[in-house]
């Protein structure tokens, strides 16, 4: 009797020995996976913020240009200036919309599938989403410039200009003093634009320099 239980001990401990090793390689292998995972993401994410940058310093050189026409053209409008036709085309400039896109796809692959929890980082986790809701006040920025745009300068271009005076170098604009308040307005969407590209330009920096530490 002694002899069947000790047997019988002897195969449970087996039993609970093989489950354990089992139970291990299991968990070792699930984290061997979510460790390759997690780094795929991030090396994704770092390439997706360098695209955002590449972009966002594209749209300052325009931006900064756009801000140092709209200067230069406000005390030219309502003025005597004898160039003020040619001059004033650059106005057409101003029109041209400056966009971000930032490329979010491996973000919102990270938040929709509930793979954020990968991100064991607490300090990382943060930093990441603090980055992106960067983004929205950039868009915002975007925003208010393109409804200016669309709304006042656009409107301006088609009931308050006459472009027969444009071939006679003639300024093509008939309430020049209206135009100049756009003009205020639209300088000021411009330097919004210029504060909050500058600002999404450091915030790729910082998170950059944080997923580099991380490769």
């Amino acid at each position: 009797m002694k002899k069947k239980l000790t047997y019988a001990f002897g195969e449970i401990l087996i039993v609970i020995v093989g489950i354990s090793i089992a139970f291990s390689l299991n968990k070792c292998s699930e984290n061997q996976k979510n460790k390759a995972q997690k780094e795929q993401y991030l090396a994704s994410l770092k390439q997706d913020i360098e695209e955002d940058k590449a972009q966002l310093e594209n749209n300052i050189k325009d931006i900064d240009k756009k801000v140092k026409i709209s200067t230069e053209l406000l005390p030219i409008l309502n003025s005597k200036d004898p160039e003020k036709g040619k001059k004033l085309r650059q106005v057409y400039l101003l029109a041209q919309l400056t966009n971000f896109t930032p490329k979010d796809f491996t973000y919102q692959a990270l938040v929709n599938s509930g793979d954020l929890k990968l991100l064991d980082d607490l300090e990382l986790k943060k930093a990441i989403e603090r980055h992106y809701a960067n983004y929205k006040m950039i868009n915002d920025a975007y925003k208010r410039q393109e409804i200016i745009n669309k709304d006042y300068l656009g409107n301006y271009f088609i009931y308050n200009t006459d472009y027969d005076l444009m071939r006679d170098g003639k300024s093509p604009f008939k309430d020049e003093k209206l135009l100049k308040n756009m003009m205020q307005a639209i300088r000021g969407s411009f330097m919004f634009k210029q504060i909050a590209t500058e600002n999404g330009i450091k915030s790729c920096d910082s998170i950059l320099k944080i997923l580099n530490k991380k490769a």
